[in-house]
């Protein structure tokens, strides 16, 4: 059922899909906080406040609308190293949200078998490419990334809430298309995919407070 925070969200992002490939700063930051919002309020509206798991998950979302605001302007390295670090807060309050429910061998082994592949091809893949003063970040980065997707697994068997397991999965695909544009190649392709992953991935994970 699209909610009305859904229905802003997607709105939201068909709009900001449209600045990043007009190159519109303007737009930009006229849509992506809101797209970003959104998904917050996807979360509260389902009643996340009520129980510790929806709590902790609101709190990754908060951070993780800073670390998109962040990562707007492009050219700060600064920004960008801020928005990586309220992404990994978030990412870290997603684990925590995740250990809240009960967890599953079964999901816990899907986990760490998904992870160790995306570990190793993101850091095989990128660490040619990275510069010394972000590879140190980039690496935490991936480990705490792919930590909460074994989390996710683990609680999506334990709670059979399997779309936390698939908001965790797009949520860390979306993460390589910010890697490509940052440290391999720049341009609208990598945000035309990334994007709209990346707030299917949130909207998922909001509404899963739900049950």
């Amino acid at each position: 059922m699209i909610t009305l925070p859904i229905a802003v969200c997607l709105v939201a992002l068909l709009g900001l899909l449209i600045a990043e490939w007009q190159q519109s700063r303007a737009g930009i930051w006229m849509t992506k906080p809101v797209a970003a919002a959104a998904y917050v309020w996807a979360a509260l509206d389902k009643g996340a406040l009520e129980t510790s798991y929806g709590r902790w998950l609101v709190l990754g979302l908060i951070l993780c609308w800073w670390g998109d605001v962040l990562l707007i302007p492009t050219h700060r390295r600064s920004w960008f190293r801020a928005g990586i670090l309220a992404f990994l807060a978030g990412h870290l309050a997603y684990i925590a949200a995740f250990f809240q429910l009960p967890a599953g061998w079964v999901g816990w082994l899907v986990g760490i078998l998904l992870a160790a592949a995306l570990a190793w091809f993101v850091l095989s893949w990128l660490g040619p490419k990275l510069p010394q003063e972000f590879r140190r970040l980039v690496v935490i980065y991936v480990v705490v990334i792919c930590s909460m997707l074994v989390a996710a697994f683990g609680a999506a068997d334990g709670s059979d809430i399997w779309t936390m397991a698939l908001g965790a999965t797009l949520f860390a695909l979306s993460d390589v298309s910010v890697a490509r544009d940052r440290f391999v190649t720049k341009g609208f392709v990598n945000r035309a995919w990334g994007l709209p992953l990346y707030f299917a991935a949130q909207l998922i994970l909001a509404t899963s407070v739900a049950g």
